[in-house]
């Protein structure tokens, strides 16, 4: 009997987390059975209990890789000299979500802002999915804190705020434009952009009188 590559395993397992996370954003989590997963991915059951021994583990694993993958990407941005502009490592973070995968959107639509609101809703009620956001936005947090205190030191940033809370609140802006799209309708990355440069722009020299010029 042929032996199965291992890039056979790992396209059989992301056929399975990508059927299961358009079902998880299309119905919620407890309104999709292992049985529309296997309809969705059109698998055995002994095909997909292979890899994941059911819906607690799939989420998990899901939420787990989605994570790696911000924390990975804003570690980075970190590491360049010097360090892109917030509103620019967020546009970049925030657009490779919503492409992620061709696979991961339903009717044209991207699932990854349903989907974020879904992961929320449930680590409220389980214990074990709360760990695995936890260390994965820990993981995320401390990157950004890396990168906020890069712009402190390069002099992008003011150096009098902690990076810290600095850090939560790009996290914040991130999470929030998720809620909206998954609330109201996708919007383009660039609309966050266009948002995060104008609040940097605050103290600022206003674009309306670049000569300063005086009344009187």
């Amino acid at each position: 009997m042929a032996r199965v590559s291992q890039e056979h395993l790992d396209a059989r397992r992301r056929q399975i987390l990508d059927g299961a996370a358009l079902c998880f954003a299309r119905n919620g989590f407890h309104a999709t059975s292992m049985q529309d997963v296997l309809k969705e991915v059109d698998l055995s059951a002994g095909a997909v209990y292979r890899y994941f021994s059911g819906k607690e583990e799939l989420i998990a694993a899901i939420v787990t890789e989605v994570l790696e993958e911000v924390g990975n990407a804003f570690e980075a941005a970190g590491e360049q000299s010097p360090p892109p502009a917030p509103d620019v490592i967020l546009g970049e973070v925030m657009g490779r979500m919503l492409g992620l995968r061709p696979g991961l959107a339903h009717e044209g639509v991207a699932v990854f802002p349903r989907l974020i609101v879904q992961v929320w809703a449930e680590t409220l009620r389980d214990d074990e999915l709360s760990k695995v956001l936890d260390e994965g936005y820990a993981k995320v947090r401390e990157a950004w804190v890396r990168l906020v205190e890069r712009y402190q030191e390069t002099g992008m940033m003011r150096a009098d705020v902690p990076a810290e809370s600095v850090a939560r609140t790009m996290i914040a802006a991130a999470q929030g434009f998720v809620a909206q799209m998954a609330l109201f309708g996708n919007a383009p990355v660039e609309v966050l952009q266009d948002g995060l440069r104008g609040l940097m722009s605050l103290g600022g020299p206003a674009p309306c009188d670049p000569g300063g010029s005086q009344a009187g």
